[in-house]
């Protein structure tokens, strides 16, 4: 393990983490969402009191809403509170969909650019551009003065038919540009790409397990099954998870009929079993899975199941290991509770859950893992639960407690790392620098029409690298010394320019670049090429 501990990695975990804890597995309900009533207990008894005879005034909502976490931080980390001002956006993430123009952006330097319009929404059928700075909103201001990614929410977001006069500043130009959008619902995609990786080989990654995922698998499938796919590699890697009936679907088009998938228990939940039903699209093929620390829950079903029945080769570094299952239940003010009401367990019979025993060490277990090597070295992967598991089909010995650990482990790559990244990582510089060069340089980038050609051909010069590090200094950056700049050279070259594809391509764009040194894709790749 690199003696210089690189100080953004655990960052991305930390956020990872709290992306599990967020999504997770979740019991979709046939109908609406479960609503509990009944009478008022002693914690609205004793809130009462409070607000009518403490000593200084108090919120009772805020009261109340702590008095709920810390209630539900005593059962699992997964059971969570939602309050109704944020239940819509978080429900959103799964349903698939939002309201509002249709922008993907980033402030930069205290403005909102666009870095995109989405496909079919208002705002691209109006003319908006990636690239264009928005200035004003209806009658608020929101260049140069603090905007933050949550009023841009409140502005840009509402119902479905509503208007918004929106004023663009387009550099290209040097024009201001007034818009009036009428607000439609937006799709939220959670497959972020699907390409060819090579003349057999389809490529396609899935960030989370949504309401429409399953469609968007078949549709993405199906485009690369045009382009000769014979095999499949399927990237679940930082997939935080979704719905349990989701990554069944998805289950079900890799296994032959009548085969166990997962099944789920608890106290008050009896004994639930889901096989696979159907014919699936590609239940013959070469088939190789991608997790790291950041897959989680409906992530873990499906590489359960998989490895369990032999059906692929499961690549990258063992997964988080989520194997609790939560189901929404409807407070009377609107508000929600996701409770934890059963395990899941694996066609072997796992369950993957790891300790969650002390909090404190559950929160930290990512940065732990990295800390103690395990990232880099499969020998010092922890094993937690030492009661073999044996596969159905070839009887291999599989654990669980702990994640679903990958036939074919691939290390976390260090070989990159220096106090220079880490700085500029850490302010987020290599972002901010790639959307400014690509505004400055936009023509000329634009002109490469082929993804295809400027994932092969575009490289960043030089002096591009070198005016990075000028505008890292000016940043507040400390200048890297020549044995740092040239370690981390490549590796900031590459994600300037992937993030420019990402402005152009979406993130297809991002995904193709970017994974020009993937070495756990490449892993997936020599591992189906070997078994042909």
């Amino acid at each position: 393990m690199s003696n210089q501990i690189n100080k953004w990695q655990p960052l991305i975990y930390a956020l990872l983490l709290s992306l599990g804890i967020t999504l997770g597995m979740i019991l979709k309900p046939a109908g609406n969402i479960i609503s509990i009533g009944g009478n008022e207990g002693k914690i609205n008894e004793l809130l009462k009191i409070i607000e009518q005879s403490y000593v200084d005034s108090v919120d009772v909502n805020d009261l109340e809403k702590e008095t709920i976490n810390g209630l539900l931080s005593k059962l699992d980390p997964h059971s969570v509170y939602i309050p109704v001002e944020d239940l819509k956006q978080a429900n959103e993430q799964l349903e698939g969909n939002f309201e509002g123009i249709g922008v993907e952006f980033n402030i930069i330097n205290d403005t909102i650019m666009v870095v995109a319009a989405l496909n079919g929404g208002p705002a691209q059928e109006l003319g908006v551009q990636p690239g264009d700075r928005i200035i004003k909103v209806d009658s608020s201001v929101v260049a140069g003065n603090g905007i933050t990614s949550e009023k841009v929410f409140k502005l840009l977001r509402g119902k479905g038919g509503s208007k918004v006069n929106v004023l663009i500043y387009r550099p290209s130009s040097k024009q201001k540009i007034p818009y009036e959008i009428t607000r439609g619902t937006i799709p939220i995609y959670s497959v972020d790409a699907s390409y060819m990786v090579n003349e057999k080989t389809g490529y396609i990654k899935i960030s989370r397990f949504a309401e429409k995922t399953h469609d968007e698998f078949l549709t993405a499938f199906n485009e690369l099954k045009k382009s000769g796919l014979e095999n499949l590699i399927l990237d679940l890697r930082g997939n935080p998870g979704g719905y349990l009936t989701t990554a069944t679907k998805l289950v079900d088009e890799f296994l032959g009929d009548k085969k166990l998938m997962v099944f789920t228990k608890g106290l008050n939940k009896p004994k639930s079993e889901y096989f696979t039903e159907t014919r699936g699209v590609f239940e013959e093929g070469k088939l190789a899975i991608l997790i790291d620390e950041g897959s989680a829950s409906a992530s873990e079903i499906l590489s359960g199941a998989i490895q369990d029945w032999d059906r692929g080769i499961i690549v990258g570094r063992r997964s988080f290991g989520k194997g609790l299952v939560q189901e929404p239940f409807e407070l009377k003010d609107g508000s929600a509770v996701r409770l934890t009401v059963a395990r899941y367990y694996t066609p072997s019979e796992r369950c993957i859950q790891k300790s969650y025993e002390s909090a404190m060490d559950y929160e930290h277990d990512l940065l732990t893992r990295y800390e103690n090597g395990e990232l880099e070295d499969q020998k010092k992967e922890a094993i937690f639960d030492s009661t073999p598991y044996f596969t159905k089909v070839k009887g291999r010995v599989v654990y669980g407690g702990g994640g679903i650990y990958p036939d074919l482990f691939v290390p976390l790559d260090t070989s990159f790392s220096s106090r220079f990244l880490t700085e500029v990582a850490s302010n987020a510089l290599i972002g901010k620098f790639a959307y400014d060069y690509l505004d400055r340089n936009r023509t000329s980038i634009t002109g490469i029409k082929e993804l295809e050609a400027y994932a092969k051909a575009y490289q960043l010069s030089n002096e591009a690298y070198q005016e990075f590090i000028r505008f890292a200094v000016t940043q507040g950056c400390t200048s890297p010394s020549i044995a740092d700049s040239k370690k981390s050279e490549a590796f900031i070259k590459l994600q300037i320019k992937a993030l420019m594809a990402r402005q152009i391509w979406r993130d297809k764009g991002y995904y193709m670049v970017i994974q020009q040194n993937d070495k756990g894709l490449k892993a997936a790749i020599e591992a189906l090429t070997k078994s042909e």
